[in-house]
């Protein structure tokens, strides 16, 4: 099983930048503003919005890890008595 854990700010920002791409789609598919106008700012919002995802995403993908891997991690930082107590 995999575990991913994601702060509170890291969330807002993926949030956000996905926020912006979907305004930039809705910008696209709108009809309200001159159509050369929307067409630029939806395009630039979805742009935008997409780019900035990319790193955010490729940091949680990154970040995950494996309960096997927790474990291992937790003995290496154990001191010797508690790696001990938790092999009995």
């Amino acid at each position: 099983m995999f575990r991913t854990t994601i702060s509170l700010p890291e969330l807002g920002l993926i949030a956000g930048t996905r926020g912006i791409a979907g305004a930039g789609i809705g910008l696209l598919i709108a009809d309200r503003i001159a159509p050369a106008q929307r067409r630029a700012i939806g395009w630039t919002l979805l742009a935008v919005g997409l780019l900035t995802t990319i790193p955010l995403a490729a940091q949680v993908f990154l970040s995950r890890e494996t309960d096997c891997d927790k474990e291992r991690k937790r003995q290496l930082t154990a001191k010797p008595e508690e790696a001990y107590a938790g092999a009995m």
